[in-house]
């Protein structure tokens, strides 16, 4: 990117936020902080009103608007791919919004680009493996998007992996992400009074209280990192022939991927695994006559206890 194009994108992102600062867009420029003060200093001299608040970040004087945004051909493409990928990855309610705002977006387009879209929406199809929310609770994002901004208690009927009935809990929703084909919400449970996570297709109903936010939260990746090393886990070491590494790789990461050698006539894989009864075990057995289990002995028990059970029922 030149500099009269990252200048003129600063201009579009100084407007699209409240604030922003220098370290964010030295990041999304991928220069150094120096050349933002440059580049925003130009912006200055050039007429854009711009506050700058000194450990906080930069913003524009309330009210000043850019003239009517125009769109390149390859952003305009984008927008089909967006499209798409809401219908397909979110629940109906945040689709439907975001279907509305394209509907403004697409309205300042020139006819070429509406034509260059209108050719591509029928070119582009994504199928999700699982429904990542329930069908039956087409707001689930939306609420809890909205419990989060609003600080508004969110009670759910959430059935956890282990338990049969549905139990009822008041949580306040950090942050929302999606990883692993799902969408998940981080919130301060009331019922455990510990932060938790939870899958919004194990969700049987939801609704968004008139209750604020016990406590103050922070941001999202605050709760994820400790989540994700508080439970133990176990190193698992397993050789996979190079022919079947390919297809199997693709899925790894699901059960706890974490590095890979190359031994020659095979690939050594690590994994750290929680489940070393189920999960972790019954994947394996997809591959197993291409790999082999390294170590631990527990793992090649709970493998061999399978294929026994399997035998039988194949009797």
């Amino acid at each position: 990117m030149n500099r009269f194009d990252r200048i003129t994108a600063i201009w579009i992102c100084l407007q699209s936020r409240k604030l922003v600062t220098a370290q964010q867009l030295a990041e999304r420029f991928e220069v150094s902080i120096r050349t933002i003060y440059r580049d925003v200093r130009t912006l200055e001299e050039a007429g854009v009103p711009i506050v700058s608040e000194a450990g906080y970040g930069y913003s524009l004087v309330d009210g000043y608007r850019l003239p009517p945004v125009m769109f390149s051909p390859q952003e305009a493409l984008s927008f089909v791919a967006a499209e798409k990928l809401m219908e397909n990855f979110t629940d109906k309610a945040l689709g439907a919004y975001h279907r509305s705002a394209m509907d403004k977006i697409r309205a300042v387009l020139k006819n070429n680009e509406k034509e260059l879209l209108s050719r591509l929406e029928n070119h582009i199809q994504i199928n999700p493996l699982h429904a990542p929310i329930n069908d039956s609770l087409p707001e689930t994002l939306d609420i809890l998007l909205r419990g989060i901004s609003e600080n508004k208690i969110v009670t759910v009927d959430y059935q956890s992996f282990h338990s049969d009935e549905p139990v009822e809990r008041d949580i306040e929703p950090v942050g929302v992400f999606h990883e692993y084909e799902y969408w998940y919400v981080i919130g301060y449970c009331h019922l455990r009074r510990a932060y938790r996570q939870f899958r919004a297709d194990r969700m049987h109903d939801i609704r968004l209280t008139d209750r604020n936010h016990t406590r103050k939260h922070g941001e999202l990746e605050e709760y994820r990192k400790p989540m994700q090393t508080e439970v133990a886990k176990t190193e698992v070491v397993i050789e996979v022939k190079k022919d079947a590494h390919r297809y199997i790789k693709d899925r790894a990461r699901h059960f706890g991927f974490v590095s890979e050698r190359d031994k020659g006539e095979v690939i050594e894989m690590v994994f750290h695994i929680q489940d070393l009864m189920d999960g972790f075990p019954r994947w394996f057995l997809m591959f197993a006559d291409k790999a082999r289990i390294i170590k631990p002995g527990i793992v090649k028990k709970r493998i061999r206890e399978l294929v026994g059970k399997m035998s039988e029922n194949l009797e």
